[in-house]
Order: structure tokens, then C-alpha cells, then sequence
């Protein structure tokens, strides 16, 4: 083998980031494949590398006969001599072939194309075996092309690929720019490993905080959950299991510096730091701020919290289009209704009213009327809410059970709704010019307790003591970066 070829072969074996022996290895299935386009059969064809003098020799190894049959494997004794001298019938002997002068030009040259071929085969296999390691963290590279807005990043060794849906809404890129990603997939296609970046994957913006805040990184403090909508609005719920670390103050750092850092790269998005807590209610609480809670009713079967805020303060619990409402909920897990006092009130009114034993509805006996109120459904209304699921883990009570319940609470809530809608109707048509109901002597004009009694017993056994919850807030700040000033 010309010392040219096997300094060629070097320089594949290290630009492509290979072994040397790979390359031999693609090179003799290379030549294989040009030796049956001439031979019937290759089974007798061999390879021998010599280290010391860089050659690759191709040998092929025919049986000494005296009556040649099959030339492609067979010699005869006289052809045999002139090779090696000491050659006898049934000897194997060994001959060395000359590449080009025994398969011809055409054939080289397809040698030569199945040899980068099989060595661009081998190269993508390496990177897809060196970037399926690197699923679930983030890279860097630099963006190399923009193609109908997907952006093709450059990682260096492979080629990464960040779709529009992957990219942060309003985020523009140019050639050349530094972009970080998270790596969420990597596929071998016939083309090569297909390297799926994303920049809205919740795992995307935790590798930022680790990167940013050592004590993320060294797991001092955990991030325990992440609720976002990419390009506008992120909530992440942060602990410390050692008392002496602030986490949300950790995360923020002196005035704001290492969170404002991951909302430049986040294209702007607003972060709230949220301190983690195993309390449902108080976590709600915190997870809505700035708003501040007064009452929560909670639903632990149904997994909702109906959340009830001062009658100013309901659009900034709400927030825009029901952004800070959607990431609260789903920051904790739990479906929350939110109200206002004044929507709380009329509804404890609505429902005081309406409130009707779950022993009404038909079908229900006295077991299933017991294990029911021992599971806090104690009236129709909220068996009317539950779901099918959580009323089936109740003993006694099967999957078809749970259906016609459900059905028949709902049809009674409906009936008792159209019945009070009537009754207001009527009570509004009485009143008079100035808007004052005309009531006779026995009507009470203030909510008596004896009103509301009933339905105040199930709800306040619902309910947490928002003095604990109270207490708990006035020594937890929630940060977030709308904060003028981020000073722990």
C-alpha cells in the first residue's frame, strides 16, 4: 500500500474523531465488495495489515490441484511454482493481489465510494453514540443556518436542530450567534443523528437555574416544581432542607443579579421564586402571590381549592387573560377556583340555600350515606362535583354506583338551581323603585346565623386556619421580577 494512502487513512481516522482500525476495517469491506464484482465467491479472500512497513495486503488463498476446476479457488501445480517453489498438490497456498491491476479502475473508484461511505456511517454512529448520553442537558453551540425559521445549531461535533415550536415565542436569531438549548431527543436517521434541541422545556429553565446558582448545582436547595408559558411568565417552587439557607433568597441573589441573568436568556420571561412548601393551602397561597389569600375551601377528593381573595385584589390573583391563576395551579398540582369576597359570600348565600343531605338522592342507603359523609360529602352539591374515579375508591361503592350518583346529584343541584333562580326573580320583580325588596314583618333583613348555619358547619370544616397560613406568609417573602428592588 503507497505510505501516501496510509497517511490519507490517518488523517480520516483523526479528523473524524475514529480509530485508525476502523478505517482499515471500512477500507477491506470496501475492497470486498470490488472483489466479487470479479470473483463467484469471497469466502477465500483475507487482509493482512503490516504495521511496519503501513501496508494493507489482500490475499487470497487457492488449493494446488493438478487439474484446475474452479479458478477462483484453485491452482495448478505448475502456476503454483512459479509463485513459491517449495509448492505441492494439496497445499494452500497464499497469493498477493495488486488492487488496481486485478479489479480495474472502475472498480477502485467503487471501492472507493462504499470506503466514505462506510467511514461517514461509522462517524454518525460515534456522535449519536456520544450525543444520546447528553439527552437531558444543556448545550451550547453556535446558530449555523436559519431554514423556514427552524434554527440549525452547531454543537461542535454534531448538528442540532431547534424548531419553531421549541423556540421561545418573539426570540430572534442570526448566524453566528451563541444560543444555549436543552437536549431532549437524539435520533439515528439515514441521513445521521438528528439532535432535537428545546428552549420552552420546563428542564431547560432548571439547568439554568443550576448553572447560575451553586447551591442548585450542589443540591443544597432543590427545585421541587416548574409551571411556565414560554416567552411570558415562569413559576418555580424552590427548597432547602437546611434552615439556615434561604432558597427564594439563594435563587435571586443580591439584588436580583442571578435570576436577571436567566431572564436575559430567557428572552425576557418573567420568573416569580416561589418557597416550596408540603402544606397545600400555604403552598396556594404563596404560588398566587402578590395576591393575598383570606379564605380557601378544599376539596381533597376532587384535588381543588376554591380560593377566595379581597374584592380589589381578584384581577391580580387572576391575572392577565388567567395567566397567574393556570401557573399556580399548575405549580401545585391542585385545580383552583378563584373568587372574590363578594362572589364568596353570595355563593355561601346560594349554596346555604340550596343545601339539600346527600341521603336525598335516590338510591342512597344508609351505608353508602355513612361512608359518603366520612369521605366530607356530605350533600348533594358536592356530590354532584366528585368525579367518577374518586367515588369509586370508596368501599362500597362501584364504578356504575358511582355514574348513576353523580348523574342523579346533578339533576337535583340543577332542579334546586332553577328553583332559586325562580324564587330570585320573583323576589327582584317585588322590589320596589329604589331597588328595596318589599318584605313582610317576618323577613329578616340581615343574614341570620340560623340561615347560613348549615352550610358555615361544612364549609368551616373544610376550610384551614388562615391564621397559621397568616402567620407562615409575614416570614416568607415571595420574589419575583417585577420587584423594583431585589435586596434579600
Amino acid at each position: 500500500m503507497p505510505f501516501d494512502i496510509v497517511e490519507a487513512m490517518t488523517l480520516i481516522a483523526r479528523e473524524k474523531n475514529i480509530e485508525f482500525e476502523t478505517v482499515v476495517e471500512a477500507l477491506e469491506a470496501s475492497l470486498l465488495a470490488a472483489a466479487r464484482k470479479k470473483y463467484a465467491t469471497t469466502d477465500n479472500i483475507s487482509f493482512r495489515f503490516d504495521r511496519k512497513s503501513n501496508e494493507l495486503f489482500m490475499i487470497i488463498t487457492k488449493k494446488v490441484v493438478d487439474k484446475v476446476d474452479e479458478p477462483d479457488g484453485e491452482i495448478s501445480l505448475d502456476q503454483a511454482k512459479k509463485i513459491d517453489d517449495a509448492a505441492e498438490l494439496g497445499d494452500e497456498l497464499e497469493i498477493y493481489l495488486d488492487y488496481e491491476a486485478e479489479f480495474g479502475r472502475n472498480a477502485i473508484l467503487s471501492a472507493r465510494q462504499i470506503l466514505v461511505q462506510k467511514i461517514r456511517d461509522v462517524e454518525h454512529e460515534r456522535i449519536y453514540e456520544e450525543y444520546i448520553d447528553k439527552v437531558g442537558t444543556m448545550v451550547t453551540g453556535i446558530v449555523q443556518q436559519i431554514d423556514k425559521g427552524n434554527v440549525i445549531v452547531n454543537l461542535g461535533r454534531g448538528e442540532g436542530i431547534l424548531t419553531i415550536k421549541e423556540q421561545i415565542p418573539r426570540e430572534k436569531f442570526r448566524q453566528g450567534d451563541r444560543i444555549r438549548a436543552y437536549i431532549q431527543d437524539v435520533q439515528l436517521t439515514p441521513r445521521g443523528p438528528q439532535i432535537s434541541l428545546s428552549r420552552i422545556n420546563n428542564e431547560f429553565l432548571k439547568a439554568l437555574f443550576a448553572m447560575e446558582v451553586p447551591e442548585i448545582f450542589e443540591k443544597i436547595i432543590e427545585i421541587k416544581a416548574i409551571a411556565r408559558e414560554p416567552g411570558a411568565r415562569a413559576k418555580i417552587a424552590v427548597y432547602s432542607s437546611d434552615d439556615r439557607i434561604d432558597p427564594v433568597g439563594a435563587c435571586v441573589g443580591i439584588k436580583g443579579v442571578r435570576v436577571q441573568a436567566i431572564v436575559r436568556e430567557m428572552n425576557n420571561e418573567r420568573i416569580d421564586i416561589v418557597p416550596y412548601t408540603s402544606s397545600p393551602e400555604v403552598f396556594v397561597t404563596r404560588a398566587l402571590a402578590p395576591a393575598t389569600v383570606v379564605h380557601i375551601d378544599t376539596f381533597d377528593l376532587e384535588k381543588k381549592m376554591t380560593v377566595v381573595v379581597d374584592d380589589e385584589k381578584l384581577s391580580l390573583a387572576i391575572g392577565r387573560n388567567g395567566q397567574n391563576a393556570r401557573l399556580a395551579s399548575k405549580l401545585t398540582g391542585w385545580k383552583v377556583n378563584i373568587l372574590s369576597e363578594s362572589q364568596h359570600n353570595e355563593q355561601r348565600r346560594r349554596d346555604a340555600d340550596m343545601l339539600m343531605p346527600v341521603g336525598q338522592v335516590e338510591g342512597i342507603g344508609g351505608k353508602i350515606r355513612d361512608r359518603l359523609i366520612e369521605a366530607d360529602i356530605s350533600s348533594v352539591q358536592r356530590l354532584a362535583l366528585a368525579s367518577v374515579e374518586s367515588l369509586s375508591k370508596i368501599e362500597g361503592v362501584g364504578q356504575k354506583t358511582a355514574e348513576k350518583l353523580v348523574e342523579r346529584a346533578a339533576e337535583m343541584v340543577a332542579r334546586l338551581e332553577a328553583e332559586y333562580d325562580e324564587r330570585r326573580a320573583a323576589e327582584e320583580a317585588e322590589a320596589g323603585p329604589e331597588g328595596d325588596l318589599k318584605l313582610s314583618e317576618d323577613d329578616v333583613f340581615e343574614d341570620s346565623p340560623d340561615y347560613v348555619s348549615e352550610v358555615d358547619d361544612v364549609l368551616e370544616a373544610q376550610a384551614p386556619d388562615l391564621d397559621d397560613i397568616e402567620d407562615e406568609e409575614e416570614n416568607t417573602k415571595v420574589k419575583t421580577t417585577d420587584d423594583e428592588d431585589f435586596e434579600e
